[in-house]
C-alpha cells in the first residue's frame, strides 16, 4: 500500500470522483452508516457545495431488519446528514427473510428499494460507496465460483438497474483512504459486525487478503485485474454484435418469424466458441421466461449443439429435430440446417388438470 493510500481525499480530488454528475437534477446516496458510506456522503456534500448549481441531494438508508443496531445507525446518518444540509430518509426490508442466500437477497431487496427512493424525489442516479477493496473482494467471490469473463469484469463504475442508473464513485479508491478522510473531518462511523462474520463468503475472502496481499495480490493489483478483464469483456461483446448481424444477414432470406431467434448451422459453427455462447445467452435470456440462464447449462447446451451439427443431416430421422432442448424457460432446437431458439411452453402445475 502506498502513502497515498492512507492519506486524506483532498477536495481537488473529490472533485473528480463525481465528474460528469453535476448536470443531474437529483442524485440519490445510499448511506449505511459505515465509513465507506459515510465518506460518500461527506464528499458529495462538500463537492455541492462547491457547485454553483449542483444537483439535489438526498441520502437513503436502507434498514433491513438482520441487525438490532441498524435502527440506531440510521438515526446517526439522519443526524450527520442533517449537518451536511442534507435529506435523509430510513427505508425497511419488510416481510419474511430467506434462510439461505440471505446476502444476496438483502442485496437485490436493497437495490430494489433505493431506485424505488430514486424514482420518489426525481434523482436520475444511485450512488453507492463501494471500494476498490470491495471489487478486489469481488473478483475473488467470482474467482472461486468459476465465473466467466464477464463476471469476473466485477463491478463496473456505471450501470443500469430499473431504469436508475447505478454509480459507483469511489471503486478507485482504497478504503484506507476514506477512512483517513473521516478521521481528519473527526466524523464517526458506525462498525457492522457482519463484515466480519465468517458465515458469510464475503468475509472469510477479506481474511485471506493479507495473505494475498504479501504474495503481491493486493486490492490495487486485484481491482487493476478486473479492470482489464473488463476491457477484454467488452471486446468480445464488440465481436458478438457484429456475429449476431453476420447471422442475420444470412437468414435475410428466411420467412421472419415474431418471436423467434434463427441462426444458420453452419455459419454458427464457424464463429469462436466464446462467441457461440454469448450468442445463446443473449437469446436464452430474451426469450425464456424462468430468469436468466446459468453459464455452465448454456456451455452444456453449447457442447450437445456442437455434437448435433457434427453428427450432419443423418442425426434428424423422420423430420424431428437433430436436438431439441429447453433452458430457462427457452425451447432450443436444431433442424433443417437452423437453430431455432424460443419461448418454452409453460410447465404445467403438478396439480392442474
Amino acid at each position: 500500500m502506498s502513502d497515498d493510500d492512507n492519506s486524506p481525499i483532498s477536495a481537488r480530488a473529490a472533485k473528480h470522483l463525481f465528474t460528469g454528475l453535476k448536470n443531474a437534477p437529483a442524485l440519490v446516496l445510499a448511506v449505511s452508516g459505515g465509513p465507506d458510506s459515510v465518506a460518500l456522503m461527506w464528499l458529495a456534500a462538500r463537492w455541492q457545495r462547491g457547485l454553483a448549481r449542483g444537483p439535489q441531494l438526498t441520502v437513503v438508508t436502507v434498514d433491513h431488519g438482520l441487525r438490532p443496531e441498524a435502527a440506531r445507525e440510521a438515526r446517526e446518518v439522519k443526524r450527520l446528514a442533517a449537518e451536511l444540509g442534507l435529506a435523509h430518509r430510513t427505508l425497511r426490508w419488510r416481510g419474511a427473510k430467506p434462510n439461505t442466500g440471505l446476502p444476496a437477497a438483502a442485496r437485490e431487496a436493497r437495490y430494489r428499494l433505493l431506485a424505488q427512493a430514486a424514482r420518489n424525489v426525481g434523482a436520475s442516479h444511485v450512488l453507492t460507496a463501494h471500494t476498490r477493496d470491495d471489487q478486489a473482494e469481488t473478483l475473488l467471490m467470482r474467482l472461486v465460483r468459476g465465473s466467466g469473463l464477464a463476471g469476473l469484469s466485477a463491478m463496473a463504475r456505471l450501470t443500469e438497474r430499473d431504469g436508475i442508473v447505478l454509480v459507483r464513485p469511489l471503486l478507485d479508491v482504497p478504503k484506507s483512504q476514506l477512512i483517513a478522510t473521516l478521521r481528519r473531518a473527526k466524523i464517526g462511523f458506525a462498525d457492522d459486525p457482519t463484515n466480519r462474520d465468517t458465515a458469510f463468503t464475503r468475509p472469510r475472502l477479506r481474511a485471506l487478503l493479507p495473505q494475498l496481499a504479501a504474495e503481491g495480490g493486493d486490492s490495487r493489483s486485484l481491482a487493476r485485474l478486473a479492470g482489464r478483464l473488463s476491457r477484454a469483456n467488452a471486446a468480445v461483446d464488440v465481436l458478438v454484435d457484429g456475429a449476431e448481424r453476420f447471422l442475420q444477414l444470412r437468414a435475410r432470406g428466411d420467412a421472419p418469424q415474431v418471436g423467434v431467434r434463427c441462426f444458420e448451422a453452419s455459419a454458427f459453427a464457424v464463429l469462436p466458441e466464446e462467441v457461440r455462447l454469448r450468442l445463446l445467452l443473449r437469446a436464452v435470456n430474451a426469450l425464456g421466461h424462468e430468469g436468466p440462464a446459468e453459464l455452465g447449462k448454456v456451455e452444456t447446451l453449447s457442447a450437445a449443439l456442437d455434437q448435433a451439427m457434427a453428427a450432419g443431416p443423418r442425426a434428424a430421422a423422420n423430420g424431428r429435430p437433430a436436438l431439441k432442448q429447453t433452458l430457462a424457460g427457452a425451447l432450443i432446437s436444431l433442424a433443417g440446417g437452423r437453430i431455432h431458439i424460443a419461448p418454452a411452453p409453460a410447465r404445467r402445475s403438478k396439480g392442474g388438470s
